[in-house]
């Protein structure tokens, strides 16, 4: 039993990270019709910052201040990278989606050989509170702190997410944008503005998923965002393209399933995520929110 236990909260905060990535995607595809390929780079981007920031902030005694503030650091380079790709890649190219796929598979390339070029590409060992390692006894299972931080973080994006589009003003306007960009215009509105602050929060909510999983690996490499954006694109597939909530839902199953197979069947977690998403779009080809996916 406390296997299973330690297995679950385990998978489900495997699952919040690749929420994390997967919310910035459903995000920027539900209003904006950008399928963003670079949006691992976003992750790639924070973690590394976060990484640097940390290693720049020997002056700060307590290693927990120091984490948070690097992590802080990493999660604004992170959201600004994000918006100066909306402003100068993405913004001339609405309405051209072969040309946004091209665009963002190149920059994702491209940035994961500048990462290489400057660091290397052997992973950085993360420096985090030595309290995040250590465990909490639930029954007869010993958890590690930092699933619970990754689950608590997934939960606030979710529900900052929901609260953002429907009561923000600014979410009123991304939501009216959407619908009819023409009319939002015709009434003084720049919605320009509003969907460049789409792809910053994409990027934070990206780089938030690349800070976490630098203490959930203890390190960081290159190709940790290509790697959480392929089960990212899962997530999203499983739970509809531009539905934050069947995102949420989808990553809960991706998550476990990846955990539990990994553990009782020698490894093949990666094959049972892939059966998983043939099972559903052969069952529901609308995805679990019931939209085309």
């Amino acid at each position: 039993m406390s296997t299973f236990l330690l297995l679950t909260i385990t998978g489900l905060g495997l699952a919040a990270m690749y929420f994390l990535v997967a919310s910035g995607l459903s995000l920027i595809y539900g209003l904006m019709g950008v399928l963003n390929f670079a949006h691992g780079a976003f992750l790639t981007v924070g973690a590394y910052a976060t990484w640097f920031a940390e290693s720049k902030l020997g002056g700060i005694s307590s290693l927990t201040w120091r984490f948070v503030l690097a992590s802080l650091i990493g999660l604004l380079v992170g959201g600004i990278f994000a918006a100066l790709v909306e402003l100068v890649l993405i913004r001339p190219l609405y309405l051209r989606h072969i040309e946004q796929v091209l665009v963002t598979v190149g920059l994702s390339l491209a940035t994961v050989a500048l990462v290489q070029g400057i660091w290397g590409n052997d992973p950085r060992l993360y420096a985090v509170p030595p309290w995040l390692h250590e465990t909490t006894s639930v029954g007869s299972a010993s958890i590690p702190n930092d699933r619970w931080i990754e689950i608590a973080a997934a939960l606030l994006v979710l529900a900052g997410l929901k609260a953002f589009l429907r009561y923000t003003r600014y979410g009123l306007i991304i939501r009216a944008g959407v619908e009819n960009r023409a009319m939002v215009t015709a009434l003084g509105i720049d919605v320009r503005k509003a969907f460049t602050l789409v792809f910053a929060i994409g990027g934070v909510a990206a780089s938030l998923a690349g800070v976490l999983s630098g203490v959930y690996f203890s390190e960081v490499d290159p190709g940790r965002g290509t790697s959480l954006l392929i089960f990212a694109f899962i997530v999203v597939v499983i739970g509809g393209l531009g539905s934050i909530t069947g995102s949420a839902v989808a990553s809960v199953v991706v998550g476990l399933t990846q955990q539990y197979v990994n553990y009782y069947s020698s490894g093949i977690g990666d094959l049972s995520i892939v059966l998983v998403l043939a099972l559903v779009l052969l069952a529901r080809p609308a995805s679990l929110e019931g939209r085309t996916a």
